[in-house]
């Protein structure tokens, strides 16, 4: 089974950690977020990897290239890296230049190296077969929520401060509809990566989700026991270490 990890970013929120490394190398636990989340990849079936790589991106190859990284690899995974030194393409763009890499595979686990969660991977893969792509999502409150139907499927989108809303269907009200958070997990199929051709360079994998959803089967997935935390922010590392601990021992 195929996954990409978004590793690209600048980590400007962990800074001054970032000053000299890059997001996927933070320690959590005493080890990277990178390596954490390879080894839960491997130990969920997840043997092809694709990582894209631009602030530090010589770290990340250097370090996949030792000892640690090297151990990883023993296990059974293939990893490549999506190039994006020249410039940061945002999600949608990295998923799109990654496409020579990731190929006409069938379906593709999408995961942001900086989430640490419980979530199921293989079930939440499985899940999705019959999907043109399905997004972990949460009660989890914020400002920005995903808009689904009684089905769960992806109807919008909607900003709760600004009154904002994204979506194919016109004059969508909010308030009829399931608002859930999205959770930086998901998957799609390579299916899809025809309908990206016209796209830019540049541009949000939610923003062309929202795009397509009213002719794509696009759908929304609750894992109701799902423990997840974002390592977004320096002050936040304590926490996600004894996060950590009690979610590799569930």
């Amino acid at each position: 089974m195929k996954a990409m990890i978004f590793a690209a970013g600048l980590g400007t929120r962990l800074k001054p950690l970032t000053d000299t490394m890059p997001k996927a190398l933070v320690p959590v636990g005493g080890r990277p977020l990178l390596e954490i989340l390879l080894e839960k990849l491997e130990r969920e079936g997840f043997d092809d990897i694709v990582i894209n790589v631009h602030h530090f991106a010589d770290k990340i190859e250097a370090w996949m290239d030792s000892k640690a990284g090297v151990e990883v690899r023993k296990k059974g995974i293939k990893v490549n890296f999506s190039d994006e030194r020249k410039e940061l393409l945002e999600t949608g763009g990295g998923i799109k230049h990654a496409r020579p890499l990731l190929g006409d595979c069938g379906r593709i686990l999408i995961h942001n190296v900086d989430i640490l969660s419980n979530v199921r991977l293989r079930s939440f893969f499985e899940a999705g077969e019959h999907t043109a792509a399905t997004l972990l999502v949460s009660e989890r409150e914020t400002q920005r929520y995903l808009l689904f139907d009684d089905n769960m499927r992806l109807v919008g989108w909607t900003n709760r401060k600004t009154g904002e809303v994204k979506s194919p269907y016109p004059g969508l009200n909010p308030k009829d509809y399931r608002s859930l958070a999205f959770a930086g997990i998901h998957q799609m199929s390579a299916s899809l990566f025809p309908l990206m051709d016209e796209w830019p360079e540049k541009f949000s994998i939610i923003d062309f989700y929202l795009s397509v959803c009213a002719t794509q089967p696009i759908y929304g997935y609750v894992q109701p026991d799902l423990r997840l935390m974002d390592v977004g922010k320096l002050d936040t590392l304590p926490e996600a270490d004894r996060f950590l601990e009690t979610v590799l021992t569930d």
